[in-house]
């Protein structure tokens, strides 16, 4: 009889175990979201008709964002285009991932992917990120998105 009830006790944490492991996995979902890029989200803020959006995936499991990133109507052609941080809306900061080869302009659109650190990932999910999208004219950025994914 002793030996039925630890079998018993035993089966019902592996299977309460089994069911949080299940509903951690998937409440670590992908995500997918939109960021819209305008000259007035540049600091301090560009005139221009540039726009763009960014079609984000990140997948907070493998900590891998994936991006595909439209624009038009800027100045010039772009030169480079990267995601900075940490910053704030309104704030500037470094440069963290290239979204386009490094000494190569940008596509249209820019596809890529990247695995961020521990840290960078904690910054993106934060809200702490923006796009940047750099031209001749304006080489400090002619068009910014602020990356604020969905909240869980």
């Amino acid at each position: 009889m002793r030996v039925s009830i630890s079998r018993r006790i035993a089966i019902v944490a592996a299977c309460t175990a089994a069911f949080a492991a299940w509903a951690a996995v998937s409440k670590a979902a992908p995500e997918s979201f939109k960021v819209a890029l305008t000259g007035a989200q540049q600091v301090p803020p560009v005139e221009t008709s540039g726009t763009g959006t960014a079609d984000l995936t990140y997948d907070p499991a493998t900590r891998v964002v994936t991006w595909n990133i439209s624009y038009s109507g800027l100045s010039a052609p772009a030169t480079m285009a990267h995601f900075h941080g940490p910053a704030a809306a309104g704030k500037n900061g470094p440069v963290t991932v290239w979204l386009s080869k490094k000494g190569s302009a940008p596509e249209n659109p820019i596809k890529g992917e990247a695995t961020l650190t521990p840290e960078q990932a904690a910054q993106f999910t934060a809200g702490e990120w923006y796009i940047n999208i750099h031209t001749s004219t304006h080489p400090a950025g002619e068009i910014r998105g602020q990356v604020v994914p969905p909240k869980s």
